[in-house]
């Protein structure tokens, strides 16, 4: 029997990352809850600049969700499908009944400063496996979250 999975991977080491992998799903996917929710409930006279940024992150979370669900399975395996699963796995938080600006924006800067961690971790695993396909994915995530790390601290920090 092949050691090799149908992409040409080693498939021990896949297994590995698809758990890497459904635990970055699943913090996409509580993230993207409590996007959803902010936008639904922001207040204050931010309200029309961060309702509709808020719309942009939710949406840009959603592509991201489906790609790495995607991944797991062109790694041969079956992404996590379920919430109560995601709330087991996920490291960022489930965060309710937030109406403010600043505390959302916080959290969501939280939130991406720990899945860039994760991510970072999943390229190296990716890297020393030659993943292409995952490296370009966490590569591309990695790049776009600095900027927004960098604009959310500024913005912030006003």
């Amino acid at each position: 029997m092949s050691k090799l999975n149908k992409i040409g991977l080693n498939k021990d080491k896949s297994k590995a990352l698809v758990k890497s992998l459904n635990v970055l799903l699943a913090d996409y996917q509580v993230m993207y809850m409590n996007v959803r929710g902010y936008h639904w409930n922001i207040k204050g006279h931010k309200f029309f600049e961060l309702h509709l940024k808020f719309e942009e992150i939710y949406n840009n979370l959603q592509i991201k969700i489906d790609e790495i669900a995607e991944r797991i399975l062109t790694l041969g395996h079956t992404p996590t499908h379920s919430y109560s699963e995601y709330l087991k796995l996920s490291t960022v938080k489930e965060n309710t009944d937030v109406n403010d600006g600043i505390v959302a924006l916080s959290d969501i800067l939280k939130s991406f400063e720990e899945i860039i961690l994760l991510q970072r971790k999943i390229l190296s695993v990716s890297s020393e496996m030659e993943d292409e396909g995952t490296n370009a994915l966490m590569s591309d995530y990695i790049r776009e979250q600095e900027k927004m790390i960098w604009m959310f601290s500024s913005y912030l920090s006003a």
